[in-house]
């Protein structure tokens, strides 16, 4: 599948608003990678320019007296989530979610059999779900991510990853997870920055999976009204948010 495809026109776009609740979160890497950085912080990258530059810049960075010295307090790096530190090809992972979902609930749902972007949906033709854009994708998301509680929702996330496999390697989504970045942002860590994690995926779907892969997320997202940051939950914000969605 490649960029120009339907589900990629849309998804870049479109996927920051139908399932993005925070766009940033603190990233704080496992304990345990933390703890073993190896003399080569970044040994499973190559030995070419762009490792070259990594180590450089933290060492310019970090180092008293530099030109370019940044106080800890000061050092932040912000990651994308998918397609950087996780795998986003051949499709979004929280829309193979939401296709997964359509199937289990569509026992509720007999008009779905002729009602896109459903119908679609529930012949796994996510193309052909994702024609009517952005609006099509509004109702997949209203239809599986909304009406239910956090604990709710938490539970069902829980669940469906805990056995979820990417459709190409047959491997579970946790384990899609690319050990250069994890590398990189313990590296980052253990050099004072706090990193953060930018991503279309929502917050609700995240939290479940992410201490798991990243480390732990929940403390920093319950100090998140301390830090000013303000934080949409999926299923009681949505129809403010989303008023047609309801309709």
């Amino acid at each position: 599948m490649t960029s120009g495809d339907t589900f990629f026109q849309i998804s870049r776009r479109a996927m920051l608003s139908a399932f993005a609740t925070l766009s940033a979160l603190p990233l704080i890497s496992p304990t345990s990678v933390l703890a073993q950085l190896p003399t080569d912080p970044l040994a499973s990258w190559n030995d070419t320019a762009p490792k070259k530059a990594i180590l450089s810049f933290v060492e310019r960075v970090t180092k008293q007296g530099s030109a370019e010295f940044v106080r800890p307090e000061e050092r932040i790096a912000t990651l994308d989530n998918d397609g950087t530190l996780w795998a986003e090809q051949p499709i979004y992972s929280q829309l193979l979610f939401a296709l997964d979902r359509i199937k289990v609930l569509a026992p509720q749902h007999p008009e779905w059999r002729t009602a896109e972007p459903f119908a679609s949906m529930l012949k796994s033709d996510v193309k052909g779900a994702l024609a009517g854009g952005e609006p099509a994708l509004m109702k997949i998301v209203a239809a599986t991510h909304s009406d239910m509680s956090s604990a709710e929702f938490t539970q069902i996330v829980i669940d469906w990853i805990a056995t979820a496999r990417h459709p190409l390697t047959k491997r579970l989504y946790t384990e899609m997870v690319y050990q250069p970045m994890l590398e990189l942002t313990a590296y980052l860590r253990s050099n004072g920055f706090k990193t953060f994690i930018v991503s279309g995926g929502g917050i609700d779907f995240m939290r479940p999976w992410t201490e798991k892969v990243y480390g732990k997320l929940n403390k920093a997202l319950d100090a998140a009204p301390a830090a000013g940051w303000t934080v949409v939950d999926m299923k009681n914000d949505w129809k403010p948010i989303f008023p047609f969605g309801s309709k």
